[in-house]
């Protein structure tokens, strides 16, 4: 069977490969508080920095700064588009094992288009490493990492993560994350820095 691990958003924004899920309470930026603040979520408003926190499926994130030191030049956005929450069923068919210190989990499919604006061609797995999935109670995920062979899912491609797209490309991805059995996503989320609030995308109302 195949191992598995996720990646999760700690206090301070880290990324750590760990089996269990990491909540984040209480406010302040990288936080989760449950409910979009009055700030980030009345309507797709601007905040302080004239920045819009909140955006509907289908709207593209503000421009992102490449993460890696070989294309910190170049510029991308991201735009969610359609989530989706899986079943028990697919984690049975998925070829993942189960860890019972997490408790029963589910999948939640993201998909996004990434699109290059400017600078330096980049790789597909540099471009969807700061979508988030946030669900009702506040918990935020980061994407799921295999650590050991690959996850199957019926409608859910692996993103061929050293694909690289140049200036003016894109490509529609699906990115799966894990969350508690009987959570529900409320927002999908894009880390934009330690001192930043996260862009978000709610879910349903």
């Amino acid at each position: 069977m195949r191992r598995w691990t996720r990646a999760a958003l700690a206090v301070t924004g880290a990324v750590t490969a760990v089996a269990a899920l990491t909540g984040c309470d209480g406010p302040g930026p990288g936080k989760a508080g449950g409910a979009p603040s009055a700030q980030a979520g009345q309507g797709g408003k601007a905040g302080a920095a004239g920045v819009k926190k909140a955006y509907r499926l289908g709207e593209a994130s503000p421009l992102k700064e490449s993460p890696k030191l070989n294309s910190q030049d170049a510029r991308f956005t991201v735009t969610p588009l359609e989530v989706r929450t899986g079943t028990d069923a697919d984690m049975q068919n998925s070829g993942l094992r189960k860890d019972d210190k997490d408790g029963p989990q589910v999948p939640v499919f993201v998909w996004s288009t990434l699109t290059h604006k400017s600078g330096t061609p980049m790789e597909l797995g540099d471009m969807d490493d700061d979508i988030m999935v946030r669900t009702e109670s506040g918990l935020r995920t980061r994407p799921l990492i295999v650590m050991m062979g690959s996850a199957k899912w019926a409608d859910c491609p692996p993103v061929q993560t050293t694909k690289t797209l140049g200036p003016g490309q894109s490509e529609k991805v699906c990115t799966a994350f894990l969350i508690p059995a009987g959570q529900k996503p409320a927002a999908v989320e894009l880390f934009r820095g330690y001192n930043a609030e996260p862009a978000q995308w709610p879910l349903g109302g």
